[in-house]
């Protein structure tokens, strides 16, 4: 699972040739008339081990040992996948045929014959286009015409405030085109949404890292208006950042949250965002799954995020990165964060597009964590105090038996410890959620807040515990 910094033309048809029509003449000296081609070629154009604090996987998970972040903090990135056509048109094609008029046979009487046939066609022809002229009157003045038209143009038409289109025309003007660019001017293009009327932008953290240490930031709007911006606060290990525009407006209109608590598998989903730097895109899809555990990694070698995301097949590619993920309703139930991809990139830029696996980060844990950053600049994560391993394994998260940098693997006097937890044991699950690997209990626990209270299912010697742990904090990534 990697996290994103996130034609074919049709060749034009030949054009066909005319029908030859026998047009009688006048007696003519024998010979062949002169040949002549019809058609024409017409060519085709071608286009152009943390502690048990949270978690995450989709695919694989980091194959290394970590503490949690308290003490072990941060964990190994996970393995980075690349992110996610072209075609040209067909060559030259047409038509060559020629016609020859055939030479006339010699008689007696024969002038008459053509002249009366001249005549009758004459004749026939202004009868059949009088008649059908009148036919084709008196339909339109009884039937009406065939033609059926729109009742108003596209541009006039009201669109209902449930319809992507209204959707998209409601939510598009909150939302922003962020650039971020280092000291040493590298940099990349994401997306971020109004939070808040002070001029409060929430997006990922990938997509700021970059402009954090006196690199620069901007945020464009759809309306053209670029604004400058400053990082307020960046929780890399949950993937969000809060920026604040400079001079901001005093027309902003944020974005109403929805509750991703209560979202469900099929529900339809809205994603906006700047794929590939094509601002303002909007892309539809359905909730495809909840809770999937999700390690992710820009592929630049930081520390690696996790979250229990929520799973659509809107499309979501390179740039998308920190855009809303919408419902039906265009409430935020999410942030695009991360992409599952094939390794092969496109555009000659190495990376690869949606292959319809597209994770959001939940708007509950991100409203949170916004909240928290600007209140503080710092985030709060929630942890229970235990190393656990970050191998990917369909057993549970095991409690190593050291923590890095020679730590205790159970932080004393820490929530596991006051539970009763040990080196060795593997826990199963938290609440009703399964716990397959460390990188899931850490995603878990990352969508609670310190001091909630959760049930852990644990093993230990062959034999099933159950124990109550009250979550513990940790301010900042280091």
């Amino acid at each position: 699972m990697s996290t994103e910094n996130e034609g074919t033309a049709v060749p034009p048809a030949p054009s066909a040739p005319p029908v030859p029509v026998d047009a009688p003449a006048a007696p003519a000296p024998q010979g062949q008339a002169p040949r002549g081609p019809y058609g024409q070629d017409t060519p085709g154009q071608p286009p152009q081990g943390q502690g048990a604090s949270g978690s995450g996987e989709a695919g694989h998970h980091p194959g290394t040992s970590s503490s949690a972040p308290d003490p072990s903090w941060p964990p190994p990135p996970p393995p980075a996948a690349p992110y996610g056509d072209g075609g040209s048109g067909a060559g030259p094609g047409g038509w060559g045929s020629s016609y020859q008029q055939p030479a006339p046979k010699s008689g007696r009487g024969r002038g008459g014959l053509i002249a009366a046939i001249l005549v009758a066609a004459l004749v026939a022809g202004g009868l059949g286009g009088g008649l059908g002229y009148v036919l084709a009157k008196n339909n339109d003045e009884s039937t009406g015409s065939t033609t059926v038209s729109a009742s108003a143009s596209g541009g006039d038409v009201k669109r209902d405030p449930g319809t992507t289109a209204g959707v998209a025309a409601k939510a598009l003007p909150s939302t922003v085109t962020i650039e971020a660019e280092s000291t040493s001017g590298e940099g990349g293009t994401g997306t971020g949404f109004v939070f808040d009327k002070q001029g409060h932008i929430v997006t990922n953290n990938h997509v700021v890292a970059d402009a954090v240490d006196g690199g620069k930031l901007t945020a464009t709007f759809p309306s053209g208006k670029k604004y400058n911006a400053e990082v307020v606060g960046h929780a890399q290990g949950y993937d969000v950042a809060v920026i604040k525009l400079k001079d901001a407006p005093d027309d902003l209109k944020p974005l109403t949250l929805g509750d991703s608590d209560k979202v469900a598998v099929g529900d339809a989903t809205i994603a906006i965002g700047a794929p590939f730097g094509l601002s303002d895109t909007v892309t539809t899809g359905i909730i495809s799954a909840k809770n999937r555990p999700v390690a992710s990694s820009d592929g630049s070698g930081s520390q690696a995020s996790y979250m229990s995301a929520l799973q659509t097949d809107a499309s979501i590619n390179p740039g998308n990165s920190g855009g809303p993920l919408l419902d039906a309703q265009g409430n935020v139930i999410g942030i695009n964060s991360a992409i599952q991809s094939t390794g092969n990139g496109g555009f000659g830029t190495g990376q690869s597009g949606s292959i319809g696996l597209g994770f959001a980060i939940p708007i509950n844990q991100a409203k949170y964590v916004a909240q928290e950053l600007i209140k503080n600049g710092k985030p709060v994560y929630a942890k229970i105090g235990a190393s656990v391993s970050l191998d990917d394994n369909s057993d549970g998260a095991q409690i190593t038996d050291q923590g890095a940098g020679g730590a205790a693997p159970v932080e004393p006097g820490g929530p596991a410890a006051k539970a009763g937890l040990k080196p060795g044991d593997v826990i199963t699950k938290l609440d009703d959620h399964v716990i397959d690997s460390g990188p899931t209990l850490i995603g878990e626990i990352w969508t609670h807040q310190p001091g909630d209270k959760v049930t852990i299912t644990y093993e230990r010697g062959g034999k099933e515990h159950t124990v109550e742990v009250t979550l513990g904090s940790r301010v900042g990534d280091n």
